[in-house]
Order: C-alpha cells, then structure tokens, then sequence
C-alpha cells in the first residue's frame, strides 16, 4: 500500500535530503507530462543524488498552496533544505540543469 503524499511527507524529504525536486502537475495538462520524463532523465544523467517528489494538485489540493505554487507544471529545488530554484511553466530542462549543477557540484564535492 502506497502512503498517501502529504506537506509533512515532503517537508521531511526536503529537510532529509541534500537535493531535492519537488515537481507539480495534473492529468489534465499535457506539457506536465510531456516535460516530466525528460526532465526526470537529465536529472538523472547529471546527478547521482537527487530525491524526486511528483504533486498531483487535483489530487492533493493543499500542497500546491502551501509551497505558493498557483501554475503548473511547476519545478522546486530545493538544495541543503532550501529553496534554490522555482520555475512555472515555461520550462527549460537545460535551464534547470544549468541553474543547479555549479551548486550541486560545490555541494556534493
């Protein structure tokens, strides 16, 4: 049985973790899901360590609001616990990529 996502849920993963995605979508958006997995894969490729945590906002309602997100698809980064980088809509997987990997880099060196 899967444990149901929730802000403490997420809240402790981004306090638990060095680096962490928190990625906000909903079925009903098509960029959401097109961008996910490419986004996923460069993650991938370019970091060993980082904790992916996807929102569904029509299904948890609250989190969205809570982290001030209004717009999807929405990416958070959080690194050492804090917000780093926060990006809505318009989103560039190479941008992301750029914004995180000289801090990453430092981080985990």
């Amino acid at each position: 049985m899967q444990t149901t996502q929730s802000i403490e849920n997420i809240n402790n993963t981004i306090n638990s973790n060095l680096c962490v995605i928190v990625y906000f979508s909903a079925p009903t958006c098509n960029v959401c899901y097109a961008l996910k997995p490419k986004l996923l894969e460069a993650l991938d490729s370019n970091f060993e360590d980082f904790k992916i945590e996807s929102v569904d906002i029509l299904k948890q309602e609250d989190i969205a609001p809570f982290f001030g997100v209004y717009a999807i698809p929405t990416v958070l980064i959080f690194l050492d616990g804090k917000e780093f980088f926060r990006k809505s809509r318009n989103i560039s997987v190479s941008e992301v990529i750029n914004e995180i990997k000289r801090p990453y880099e430092i981080m985990t060196s």
